[in-house]
């Protein structure tokens, strides 16, 4: 059986090369035969979580490299089972808020349990303090991320605007909505631009290759970054770095890309968009 159904949800300009190269790939390649014995995207968002088990068993005993190796190796197939739980679900026209929110706690829960492994093999309280605090910025820079990305790529296919998720009685599907939503508001003005554009299509252009730049910069924000991050440091015999990693430099780059993404935002609001108020102005 053949199927190629091409992703179009992605922008390749501001995916990260692991994931052009390695990851998008594995999982179109696994499609098929996938989506041909009914496997649905929720069985492989949990088998990714399995994975990311067995990941973070291996790097208890990241002192051995060997066990290091395994790690990383595992991770891959959690990246590929994360990437491929989506296409099935868009292939299968089967996304559904729970999916939503279960590939998103299993993404999460993937790195909570690696870090936990890494802080009891440590075993001092200054590594669960610096586990703790990492996490909470992995948390943030993770959504403020995904939340850009998912942005971007609305505004490129001149979408000014989408209708918010149905009301959930759901707690932690309310909490995930809620936090995914925070930069919504203070990106309200260039949707609202857009939304009144005279040309949505062309505006939406050069508003995505303006956006490029900072989409790029946020991309070292993804999961791939932190598995091989995670497993350097562990090369390095000191998991210390991986967190140093994630509380300095990631949010440095989180906070100069949601600037850099405001400042395009702010510079193409500014010009009317209809072109006889600008004649007007001159």
């Amino acid at each position: 059986m053949t199927l190629t159904i091409p992703d179009m949800s992605r922008d390749r300009r501001i995916e990260d090369p692991t994931n052009l190269w390695i990851i998008h790939p594995a999982a179109r390649f696994l499609l098929p035969w996938f989506i041909a014995r009914g496997i649905s995207a929720n069985a492989v968002s949990l088998a990714g979580l399995a994975l990311g088990t067995l990941a973070a068993l291996a790097y208890t005993q990241w002192e051995m490299w060997p066990f290091a190796l395994v790690g990383l190796l595992l991770s891959v197939g959690w990246l590929v089972a994360d990437g491929l739980d989506g296409m099935i679900a868009r292939a299968t026209g089967t996304a559904s808020p729970l999916g939503r929110v279960l590939d998103g706690l299993c993404d999460h829960g993937v790195f909570i349990l690696i870090y936990v492994s890494l802080a009891l093999s440590i075993g001092t309280l200054e590594g669960w303090a610096l586990a703790v605090a990492a996490g909470i910025a992995h948390m943030v820079q993770s959504n403020m991320y995904e939340s850009e990305r998912a942005r971007f790529h609305r505004r490129r296919n001149a979408v000014a605007m989408i209708a918010p998720p149905a009301p959930s009685r759901n707690p932690l599907v309310r909490l995930y909505d809620l936090c995914w939503g925070l930069l919504d508001r203070v990106a309200a003005r260039f949707d609202h631009v857009l939304g009144q554009h005279h040309a949505p299509s062309d505006f939406a252009a050069r508003y995505a290759a303006q956006a490029v730049g900072p989409m790029r910069l946020m991309s070292l924000l993804s999961a791939n970054v932190r598995v091989y991050a995670i497993f350097l440091a562990c090369l390095f015999a000191n998991p210390r770095l991986f967190w140093w990693f994630e509380l300095i430099p990631l949010n440095v780059i989180l906070i100069f890309g949601l600037f850099q993404h405001r400042i395009v935002e702010n510079r193409l609001s500014a010009v009317p968009a209809d072109p006889f108020l600008a004649n007007k102005r001159e």
